[in-house]
């Protein structure tokens, strides 16, 4: 494939003579009377159907639509049976003529309309549209049977007296709530097309309302039930669509031929030229390289629906994650982008700026579009080899986005494919499509950022700072650093600075192991002095045996602290010298050099954080679960009734929990930190669990904790992680074990749960799958790695200590042993004798229910764990008249009362440096 400037011609980009064609060669024949449609190169191969993002889009749309109807129907029982009488008094006034007349007509169109169609498609070959629409078709027809099966025999009685009416032939018969040949009918229209072509159009239009109008008139339906039909059959066919793809009819690079010609042009040649980020760019449109017979050559864009669509979802969560002023419409039309890239290229020119020049523009058919520039040539940024980015590159790249930004307007993506560098050293900004006019200030900000963080990679901060100091001023470079943020940066950017990051941490890994096993001969040698000592003072005969036995106890702390301090300070000195600054610090150490006063604090530019949108759904999930289990309970008389004994032990089980989290933590650190402490760090993780995820706000609260107490970084993070790992086993040994108990507790023999088997089968296919699947292999080795380099390492250390291990296995014992009893305890103030569960039972509602609180995005698990324990409890047998209230006292007293002494710890353990 030909790239952009590989194509042979002079310095201003025209081709030479050997590349011209020559007219007058006997063996080529007339243009006049013959078009020459040659691709050079090997153009992809377009797919012989695409799955359309709209079509999905439309389909999530239509099944919104449905959900809102029936839960109209469902709660708003007066408005449809007003809405009802109103059109059955209004249609009852139509003549009977009429009536019939529209009957009639309708009840043939509906079959005649798709059979002309059909045939129509059929005589332009078209086929594959009809397979598509009958497809549809079958599909609808099977949901309209599955919904008036749901609505007679399942649906609450509001959606039925909606949907349906007693039969005008047969009063002890109901209407069909979906109509099982009109639905299908909608969902072959859609499919094959008709909506796109606007006498069908208006076609289609007709006969549904003439069917729909008979349909009401004469008593057979109701309006709800003809809205619901159009639904599911405009549903259908989208679902249908995007499931086994729509036709591509994107133009190939002989449409494209044909398309120059038509405004004025003689093409001889294309090539196609590839796009540099696929995964960026492919919403820019496919670039050819086109000779003609006269003139210079061309650069020609192509944009087409499919590519336009590329990219789409991405777009859509950044127009919701981040504030208006840093995002663009994710919805543009054809002639929208047309408008847009056509608009800015003319603004570029007109502001002095090195940008392509376009010559002119058109329709390549309903579907796409393309853009003819004036070649170019030259090689991108990315493509150019270091020693040719020399400091007047750097400088004329900034003087065409000071010309930009000179009047008003924002490229949005100065990347290194976008900056085009021709044989003559001039800089051309490319990929001006996603720009905007009379931008703001901070859309200029964030293009100044964005160039500095792209030249950076290529030639390090302090040249990228120097250059655009030299060119835009201090002012202009200071006022970007709000902007220097990773959310503010491109997609293909921020994918590089995650990339480096990973190799700096890497490199940091290597060093502190590498210095691990350089200190070893050191240890030895100590050990060999300690040792040597040793001896010495066992052949001092003339002293004390009770003075040797304290000397050789000094000696030996001495030997270990000197060991430790050995071995501390070459990984700190190891670990200092690997360290290096990411490259969006230093841009910001560069700038504060020029202006020690410029603003650093990042400018807020999300909206809402993924986090925080999936806490939210997660909690209202949640939230609606525990409402409608809540709405059947009296808590009046089931307060009044709780046995109060068993509150009060719930509530020392659940203080006892954080004295065994304690011992659980410390069981995994070799060094010496205080007890009580790390108690109040455990009942601080409490206020900070309701602020983060669990099983993210713990680990962080525990590795801060233990560097605050003098654990070095590193082993910190191992010792947290060990602690966590051997939870983790933990945990899955006692569900297990547990799980057993419970399926042989009624039985006689010993026989594992069918819930047991299905969970270990369950886990086999998991670990299957993972391991079948090369990307899947691939991200848990290159975690599994990880754990060993830091985590195994610490348990081995651990493991030369029995107390402190049996400490941890103890405290992670005791710390189960205290939820579980504080759940059953719970349970117990609210139930009976005859409501009771066994401890079994109650411990794998636990356990289950923690391991899904662990999981859920929400912080505390909150919603996730209080569903799961509330559905575990009626699962063994508890009524929910006493599970629910059980589980809220647990939720109570383990996650929302310790908030408060949480928030008190954590604030004194700040004070105290601990945190």
């Amino acid at each position: 494939m030909k790239q952009q400037g590989a194509h042979p011609g002079d310095a201003e980009g025209r081709p030479d003579a050997s590349s011209r064609p020559d007219t007058a060669d006997p063996g080529r024949p007339d243009p006049d009377t013959a078009h020459i449609d040659e691709l050079e190169g090997d153009e992809p191969l377009l797919p012989a159907r695409v799955h359309r993002p709209s079509d999905l889009m439309r389909l999530l749309g239509g099944v919104l639509a449905v959900v809102v109807l029936l839960a109209i129907a469902a709660f708003a029982h007066g408005t449809t049976s007003g809405l009802e009488q109103d059109i059955t008094k209004g249609t009852g006034q139509a003549p009977d003529l009429l009536i019939k007349i529209a009957g009639l007509a309708s009840s043939i169109a509906i079959l005649l309309v798709p059979v002309a169609f059909a045939i129509e498609r059929l005589i332009k070959r078209d086929g594959l549209r009809i397979a598509d629409g009958v497809l549809a078709a079958v599909l609808a027809h099977g949901v309209t049977l599955a919904t008036d099966l749901w609505v007679a025999r399942a649906a609450p009685d509001s959606i039925q007296d909606a949907l349906t009416q007693p039969s005008p032939g047969d009063i002890h018969a109901l209407t069909d709530p979906v109509h099982g040949y009109l639905a299908p009918v909608i969902a072959y229209m859609t499919a094959v097309g008709m909506s796109r072509r606007p006498r069908w159009r208006a076609v289609l239009w007709v006969v549904l309302l003439l069917d729909a109008f008979s349909m009401l008139v004469t008593g057979y339906t109701t309006p709800f039930s003809i809205i619901l039909t159009v639904l599911i059959g405009w549903t259908v066919a989208y679902g249908t669509l995007y499931a086994v793809g729509s036709p591509n009819v994107r133009p190939t690079g002989r449409t494209l031929m044909a398309g120059l010609r038509t405004v004025g042009f003689r093409p001889v040649t294309a090539s196609r030229e590839e796009a540099p980020d696929a995964s960026e760019t492919g919403d820019r449109g496919r670039r050819y390289f086109v000779t003609l017979e006269d003139g210079p050559p061309l650069d020609v864009t192509v944009v087409d629906r499919e590519q336009q669509a590329q990219g789409f979802f991405y777009r859509a969560w950044r127009n919701l994650a981040l504030r208006g002023f840093a995002t663009r419409s994710s919805l543009q039309s054809l002639r929208q982008a047309l408008e847009q890239e056509a608009l800015l290229a003319y603004a570029a020119i007109a502001a002095g700026a090195n940008a392509p020049k376009l010559i002119a523009t058109s329709e390549l058919g309903p579907d796409a579009v393309m853009l003819v520039y004036e070649h170019s040539g030259g090689r991108t940024l990315d493509s150019l080899p270091d020693e040719e980015i020399t400091d007047e590159l750097l400088r004329d790249t900034w003087h065409q986005v000071r010309a930009l930004q000179s009047r008003r307007i924002a490229h949005r993506r100065l990347v290194g494919d976008a900056i085009l560098v021709n044989p003559s050293g001039t800089v051309i900004l490319t990929d001006l499509r996603g720009g905007e006019i009379a931008a703001g200030e901070l859309l200029l900000r964030m293009d100044v950022s964005q160039l500095l963080v792209t030249l950076g990679l290529r030639v390090g901060a302090e040249r990228a700072v120097a250059s655009a100091l030299s060119v835009v001023g201090p002012d202009a470079v200071a006022d970007c650093l709000p902007m220097l943020q990773p959310i503010a940066l491109s997609r293909s950017t921020r994918a590089t600075l995650r990339r480096l990051a990973r190799e700096r941490a890497e490199r940091e890994r290597e060093a502190v192991l590498e210095a691990s096993r350089q200190s070893r001969p050191v240890r030895a040698e100590l050990s060999g002095s300690h040792d040597a000592a040793a001896e010495r003072t066992s052949l001092d005969g003339t002293a004390d045996r009770t003075d040797r036995s304290d000397r050789s106890d000094r000696t030996d702390k001495k030997a270990v602290r000197a060991e430790q301090r050995a071995e501390k300070r070459a990984i700190d000195e190891a670990l200092e010298e690997a360290r290096e600054e990411d490259l969006l610090t230093q841009i910001r150490h560069e700038v504060l050099r020029i202006r020690p006063q410029a603003p650093v604090e990042p400018a807020r530019l999300e909206r809402v954080r993924p986090r925080t949108l999936i806490s939210l759904i997660a909690g209202a999930i949640g939230a609606y679960f525990l409402l409608t289990q809540l709405t059947h309970i009296e808590f009046g008389p089931l307060i009044a009734n709780a046995e109060w004994g068993w509150v009060a032990a719930a509530v020392l089980f659940s203080a006892a929990s954080y004295v065994a989290a304690a011992m659980a933590l410390l069981g995994f650190v070799p060094e010496r930190v205080p007890f009580v402490r790390t108690v109040a760090a455990q009942v601080a993780g409490s206020f900070v669990k309701i602020v983060a995820p669990a099983a993210v706000g713990g680990v962080a609260l525990n590795t801060r904790f233990l560097q605050r107490a003098g654990v070095r970084p590193g082993l910190a993070v191992a010792s947290v992680g060990a602690s966590q790992l051997f939870g983790l086993g933990c945990h899955i040994l006692m569900l297990l074990a547990f799980g057993y108990l419970t399926g042989t507790e009624k039985t006689p023999s010993l026989s594992p749960s069918r819930t047991v088997i299905g969970g270990l089968l369950t886990v086999a296919v998991l670990v299957l799958v993972v391991t079948s699947v090369p990307f899947l292999r691939k991200f848990v080795v290159t975690r599994v790695r990880s754990l060993f380099a830091g985590v195994v390492p610490r348990m081995l250390d651990v493991l030369q200590r029995p107390q402190k291990l049996v400490t941890g296995i103890g405290g992670m014992l005791l710390l189960t042993a205290c939820f579980v009893m504080c759940l059953d305890a719970s349970i117990r103030a609210f139930g009976d004798e005859t409501t009771s569960v066994s401890i079994a039972s109650v411990a794998v509602v636990f356990l289950a229910g923690n391991a899904l609180g662990s999981a859920a995005p929400t912080p505390g698990g909150v919603g996730a764990v209080e569903a799961t324990l509330t559905v575990g409890l009626i699962a063994v047998g508890l009524p929910k008249e006493v599970a629910a209230p059980a589980v809220l006292l647990f939720r109570l007293l383990t996650l929302w009362l310790p908030v408060l002494p949480g928030w008190i710890a954590f604030n004194h353990l700040t004070r105290k440096a601990a945190l």
